[in-house]
């Protein structure tokens, strides 16, 4: 906030630098969610292993997301 009372924008590149984060964090929980239900309820796998295939696949997701976002 200025003196006089008005506020200041933050810029265009903040904007986008947090559709960019939200981009990244909807692919992650998206990819995650798919193999887990995928493994778990399809294929029939056990927790652990449903968990694990997730928590890597998502971690994947997460990276090619942000390759994506940065180009």
């Amino acid at each position: 906030m200025r003196r006089d009372g008005t506020v200041q924008a933050d810029g265009p590149g903040r904007a986008s630098a947090m559709k960019n984060w939200r981009y990244i964090a909807l692919h992650t929980v998206a990819a995650a969610a798919f193999i887990f239900l995928l493994q778990r309820y399809v294929l029939h796998a056990s927790l652990e292993s449903s968990l694990l295939w997730a928590l890597t696949l998502g971690g994947c997701a997460a990276g090619l997301a942000y390759s994506q976002s940065n180009r």
